[in-house]
């Protein structure tokens, strides 16, 4: 991680969770920061804060990347505002919980423009000037949920198998291209997730800190590794349908998380 002192990491989803902690601990290592989320005071606050107590250069941009072009115009204020990027971390999502049919379109439309369409967006527009230079890094932020469909939260969970195929896709096309990518893959964490998603019927095993899961990341980042899941258990899991029936795998999933109000 050495490399990225004194080098630009736009981190998206930086107002709290995963996504914060990303901002303080690559600002701890003297990364400069860009970040974005829809909270602007939030994101002033950790900005102005990791800027004093580390002396790195911080820039906020706020954005609702659920929208459509929120991407290409974060982009190019990154370039317009002179930054190269040489780590992104495309963190940004959020989950829906219960019956499918239950469920507004309109939600899950934004719960898919975020955790697939803004990430898709946001790696092709930074790749290319990475490429050039045969240097950077790209960490996408998936889950445990992709490693098996979810019912009661089919559209989450299938956005993240998409986040873990295709990082892992990009991975094997850049592996001698000088740019990493990998793909995170925690499980329940200790952030305001779940507030988001509404109901706690969704925790699946133990919550870890979001400073484990950012330090597993950084660990992993400069690995071999395409992917990387944080926890023993929550690996221990991800790698179960393997090995069990598919049926036998969704009824236990189904168990876990299906909702207690109906």
């Amino acid at each position: 991680m050495k490399e990225l002192n004194g080098q630009w990491a736009l981190i998206t989803g930086a107002s709290s969770g995963i996504g914060e902690v990303f901002a303080r601990e690559l600002a701890a290592k003297g990364s400069n920061l860009i970040l974005t989320a829809r909270s602007e005071t939030k994101l002033t606050a950790i900005a102005s804060e990791l800027k004093k107590k580390y002396g790195i250069q911080t820039e906020v941009i706020v954005s609702d990347l659920s929208h459509s072009g929120a991407s290409s115009a974060l982009y190019r204020e990154c370039q317009d505002r002179g930054h190269s990027v040489a780590l992104l971390v495309n963190n940004a999502g959020f989950a829906t919980h219960g019956f499918f049919e239950d469920q507004p379109l309109d939600r899950n439309h934004d719960q898919i423009m975020l955790n697939v369409m803004a990430l898709v967006e946001l790696t092709h527009l930074f790749l290319p000037e990475m490429l050039k230079k045969r240097k950077g890094a790209v960490i996408n932020v998936a889950s445990t949920a992709a490693f098996q469909p979810s019912p009661y939260m089919a559209v989450y969970g299938a956005t993240k198998a998409f986040v873990l195929s295709f990082t892992q896709a990009l991975w094997k096309e850049n592996r001698n291209r000088g740019v990493q990518f990998l793909t995170l893959c925690p499980g329940s964490t200790e952030t305001g997730f779940f507030d988001a998603v509404g109901t706690n019927d969704a925790v699946v095993g133990k919550k870890a800190s979001p400073k484990h899961v950012v330090d597993v990341a950084l660990k992993s980042l400069g690995t071999s590794r395409s992917y990387v899941v944080s926890g023993r258990m929550n690996y221990l899991a991800s790698q179960v349908n393997r090995f069990v029936p598919k049926k036998v795998m969704l009824k236990a999933v189904s168990d876990i998380i299906r909702p207690t109000h109906k």
